[in-house]
């Protein structure tokens, strides 16, 4: 920052005859190779700091103008060296300008009294109408977010963790906005208690109100024509773009926010694309989209999820309206907290809202369709296990991380098959096996719940089970194996449930540890907070070996997995895998017999399905 000095008597002539003034000379303070011959029709009021003005400013690709201030007007401001800020029809004021930024044609620039710049602020998401749950603040990921709102029911806790951030928050509020360097602000509107950290750009806004606007050195922020975001927070490496409206938002890394959607009281994380539609109290948590103008996203969670067309979930939907059609995926939950159809692990569903809604136990039996002929609900066990788009999208997801290095905030971990997904597969497998047992095999059909499930559906539910089970313990063995690790655990960390927390992957013992840590004051900031869940992430692959060694001792009738043992495994392993790609190659000619896919599409897939024996060793 430059040492400040008084103007002489001749840099104040040279102002005023550039139609300059001041409420005060001596309270413009300046750096010691300020010129003021770019200064020109530039009104000062109170305290004002003025950098140096060395440089030219790229203002458009290859259109240089020299750095200085223009047609404006400054209260109580800071300005960093080399910038240029010119016609500003308001004014600029409460606000500490970084270097080398561009502002024109922004009508107010203003920090007010009691500003937050969307920091502490308590939205309540999964639940419009309901207490707030999740507060907000610059480093919030999608774990902590997910933590935070499974559990704002216990009372001790919560409060814990608001104090922190709370605390948190107040020790880091600036005194005034804050522009950082290399900032471009152009075409806007209006600027209201804002941060807009390094390399940001905001061009043709119109409004932002209590935000901030996060960057790192790869990656930063753009808002765009049209856009009001208020009390909302945007990571690094996000787009807000095309009139959209936000109000009470959080935006994590990579995000796009595009054409008209509008927000409220949501949160969006990780490569989240959201486009046309509207959200509100909705958990969007990473890689969930939404394409169309008929999508409505509420009160409810998603990950891994793509919203089709005229996809509701308003409460209307499922207590007084029709039923709606829509696709859910890995982490889908409502307001009520339970869950469509789940885990629906990177896997696609065609679902009918009205009824899954109100019973939680569909989640058994995951990867399943469910489909309505008349008021017949039909259930399609595991079917999603053996389809081209879980294939496809268990090989896309990985490669559409956009996320800007040193700003992967959220914890994803991709694994289709992991402990959380294969706790339920073998739920719904014995499940099934279960309804078989207790009507025989001689019938047509079997009744779950109010759901219908077809005699050859319930076989190839069991079989696709079977199938995913085989493959998951063969890959995990394998893997422990190629790392030397073939070991009984030696620990119990990993025993027992799992949980998702909105992309990560976790024992349910590990997720009370740190509730009861929070609570006892063991882990006493959000850094400290995180940090926990980093480590938990980083143990994943010990604590994934500690439960499956126990599921493969019951899956084989054995009390520990030697040499002999573990060759079954890996040909089982083999076998299941080259089933699983043979039912996919089926799905994927049944789709071209329908005419849908031209003859290379199927080929090139089919060639990719032909080198999968090359990942079986």
């Amino acid at each position: 920052m430059s040492n400040y000095r008084q103007l002489t008597e001749e840099e104040i002539n040279i102002l005023e005859d550039n139609s300059c003034w001041a409420e005060d000379w001596t309270a413009v303070l300046v750096d010691e190779d300020f010129k003021p011959n770019f200064f020109h029709r530039v009104l000062f009021y109170g305290e004002i700091r003025l950098g140096a003005t060395e440089k030219n400013v790229e203002i458009t690709n290859g259109f240089f103008k020299h750095s200085g201030i223009n047609n404006s007007t400054l209260r109580n401001v800071t300005v960093g060296d080399n910038c240029l800020i010119e016609n500003i029809s308001n004014y600029i004021n409460n606000y500490k300008i970084g270097d080398d930024c561009y502002i024109s044609n922004v009508c107010t620039l203003e920090t007010t009294e009691g500003a937050t710049y969307g920091k502490g602020n308590l939205i309540s998401v999964l639940n419009e109408v309901g207490e707030g749950n999740v507060m907000l603040f610059d480093n919030l990921n999608s774990q902590f977010a997910a933590f935070m709102v499974k559990n704002s029911g216990n009372k001790e806790m919560r409060n814990q963790l608001r104090h922190i951030i709370s605390r948190e928050v107040k020790e880091s509020m600036p005194e005034c906005g804050v522009i950082g360097d290399r900032v471009k602000i152009i075409n806007t509107k209006e600027i209201t208690n804002a941060i807009i950290e390094d390399e940001c750009e905001v061009n043709g806004a119109s409004r932002l109100s209590d935000c901030t606007l996060l960057s790192t050195n790869n990656g930063n922020v753009y808002v765009g024509t049209g856009v009001i975001i208020e009390n909302t927070i945007v990571s690094e490496g996000s787009r807000i773009i095309n009139s959209v409206k936000m109000q009470d938002c959080f935006v994590g890394e990579a995000c796009q926010i595009s054409n008209g959607f509008t927000a409220s009281q949501s949160l969006f994380f990780a490569n989240s694309y959201m486009s046309n539609g509207e959200a509100c109290a909705a958990f969007c948590g990473p890689f969930s989209a939404s394409h169309h103008k008929s999508s409505l996203l509420i009160g409810a969670q998603f990950s891994f999820y793509n919203a089709g067309s005229a996809t509701n979930f308003s409460n209307h939907a499922y207590k007084m309206g029709p039923m709606h059609w829509g696709l859910l995926e890995r982490g889908t939950k409502t307001a009520s907290g339970a869950y469509l159809l789940l885990p629906a692990t990177i896997g696609t569903f065609s679902v009918c809202f009205g009824k899954l809604m109100h019973h939680p136990n569909t989640r058994k039996l995951p990867f399943s369709y469910l489909i309505a002929e008349g008021n017949t609900m039909y259930l399609v066990p595991g079917r999603n296990i053996t389809t081209v788009g879980l294939y496809r999208d268990i090989r896309k997801w990985p490669k559409r991380d956009t996320r800007p290095q040193g700003s992967q905030k959220s914890i994803v971990n991709f694994d289709w098959l992991s402990p959380f997904s294969v706790g339920e597969i073998l739920q719904g497998k014995k499940i099934l096996e279960d309804l078989r047992d207790a009507s025989g095999e001689d019938v047509s059909s079997y009744n779950y719940h109010e759901y219908v499930i077809k005699s050859n559906n319930l076989q190839k539910g069991i079989q696709s089970y079977d199938i995913a089970l085989r493959i998951y313990m063969g890959a995990v063995l394998k893997r422990v194996q190629k790392w030397n690790l073939f070991s009984a655990p030696r620990a119990t960390v990993g025993e027992g449930e799992w949980d998702d927390l909105s992309g990560m992957l976790l024992p349910m013992t590990e997720e009370q540890r740190l509730v009861d840590d929070i609570k006892s004051g063991a882990l006493g900031s959000t850094q400290q907070i995180i940090d926990r869940m980093e480590e938990i992430n980083a143990n994943y692959r010990e604590y994934q070996w500690t439960w499956t060694y126990k599921v493969i001792c019951d899956y084989y009738g054995v009390d520990s997995i030697d040499d002999t043992l573990a060759d079954r495994i890996h040909q089982d392993y083999v076998t299941a895998r080259r089933a699983w790609i043979a039912e996919i190659r089926k799905d994927a000619e049944r789709e071209y017999r329908m005419g849908d896919i031209e003859d290379s599409v199927l080929n090139n897939f089919l060639d990719k399905l032909d080198h999968e024996i090359d990942y079986e060793n």
